[in-house]
């Protein structure tokens, strides 16, 4: 089964610039032994079993008014589950189910530019900031009222997850981080890599042009799935996969938010002066103290660290684990089952 789990397993094929990254700002260290084992054991899960959440819902929260799913008992412990991009809630159609078969009360929101989530104002900067993104999820559970929650993500959504658990640990119960650490800061993004590694980023100095903005705007369902292709190239999903999720990128927003994201990173772009003390602390690549369980798949096409460049990151409870089968980029629609054995492990641990 593609989601038998491998945590002994430490080395990946080829050079990732985000591990390259870390070792290079001095973060790299040996991997924490905790493990996280002897929980209870989800029930086989087949990935794509499930296409729908049903109605989605809508709430204002902070600056957005929020598209979210939402499944699972009210008073349940609460899971908020991110997605990453070029993806959508839909990475955990098959994980969120399973969850509230659990117990969990499970959100899955749409980030801003996504879906169904909207600015509430015309005046607001589209930025795609990560603070930013972090700052949304924040505003959501303040408005439903959820004091603290277990946040689990991939991409965008894992460092969404890592940001809120670096600057607001208060609210964050537990992690399942894939790729492990991804808190980065701007004067990181401009040093330079090993051209190996530079070239894992092709997208993002295309995004760094106007004709890249413009090809993007033109094409950017045919882009998203390019990068689906790449990120994943042994995952065999179908048309009507690709097409469920790409519907989310047909916000008015999205544009916007992903070249400002992609365009900050390499600070060509400008953040908000009311995130400055938040960049601050994360440029000083904070360790993160909760409860935190990585992840990675043995086929991922994207850039990503190596799991020994980050474990000295998490102080808490800390297990990595590395999942077989062929398993790329959107680590939770291809393997949905070891997602979901993650979170409720990092959860009840």
């Amino acid at each position: 089964m593609s989601d038998i789990i491998n945590p002994d397993r430490r080395r990946f094929i080829g050079a990732a610039a985000g591990g390259i990254a870390l070792a290079q700002l001095g973060l790299a260290g040996p991997a924490q032994a905790d493990s996280f084992r002897g929980k209870a054991t989800v029930a086989a899960l087949k990935a794509g079993e499930h296409t729908s959440f049903g109605p989605l819902k809508q709430i204002d929260a902070g600056l957005l008014n929020v598209g979210y799913a939402e499944t699972g008992p009210a008073d349940g412990p609460v899971v908020i589950l991110l997605h990453g991009w070029p993806y959508d809630i839909y990475s955990y159609a098959d994980v969120a189910p399973a969850l509230a078969q659990a117990g969990y009360r499970v959100i899955i929101p749409y980030l801003r530019g996504y879906g169904t989530t909207r600015f509430l104002s015309k005046d607001t900067v589209r930025s795609g900031q990560p603070v930013a993104v972090s700052a949304d999820i924040i505003a959501l559970m303040d408005a439903l009222k959820i004091e603290k929650a277990t946040l689990a993500g991939y991409d965008w959504g894992a460092r969404t997850a890592n940001i809120i658990a670096a600057l607001w640990p208060e609210r964050c119960k537990a992690m399942v981080s894939v790729s492990g650490y991804l808190i980065g800061s701007q004067e990181a993004g401009k040093m330079p890599l090993p051209p190996k590694a530079e070239l894992q980023w092709w997208y993002q100095f295309y995004f760094a042009t106007e004709r890249g903005r413009e090809g993007y705007a033109k094409y950017r369902h045919d882009f998203a799935k390019l990068i689906w292709q790449i990120a994943s190239p042994k995952w065999a999903f179908d048309d009507a996969t690709f097409d469920r999720s790409a519907q989310a990128f047909d916000n008015p927003d999205h544009v916007d938010i992903v070249i400002h994201n992609y365009r900050w990173r390499m600070d060509l772009a400008k953040g908000e002066a009311k995130y400055d003390a938040f960049e601050q602390k994360l440029a000083t690549f904070p360790v993160i103290t909760v409860p935190t369980i990585t992840m990675e798949g043995d086929a991922n096409g994207a850039p990503h660290p190596e799991p020994s460049a980050y474990a000295r990151k998490f102080s808490g409870k800390y297990e990595h684990r590395t999942i077989t089968g062929g398993i790329g980029h959107n680590l939770p629609q291809e393997a949905p089952q070891a997602f979901t054995q993650a979170v409720i492990d990092v959860s009840a641990g």
